[in-house]
């Protein structure tokens, strides 16, 4: 659970830093890797929650 949670915190600063460089700057290929990273991020947190559910039965 916690490699999960280190994956998720990581993918988390990579979708923050290029979300802000296209926003603040209006960087397309920033925009292009945020949302990538968004669609990561959801798949991650899908695992995180059966995890967490496993997790909670115990």
């Amino acid at each position: 659970m916690k490699e999960l949670f280190d994956k998720i915190s990581a993918e988390f600063e990579a979708f923050q830093k290029d979300a802000t460089a296209q926003i603040e700057g209006g960087n397309k290929a920033a925009g292009t890797r945020a949302r990538k990273s968004a669609l990561e991020l959801s798949k991650l947190m899908k695992d995180f929650r059966k995890v967490s559910v496993e997790e909670s039965k115990k």
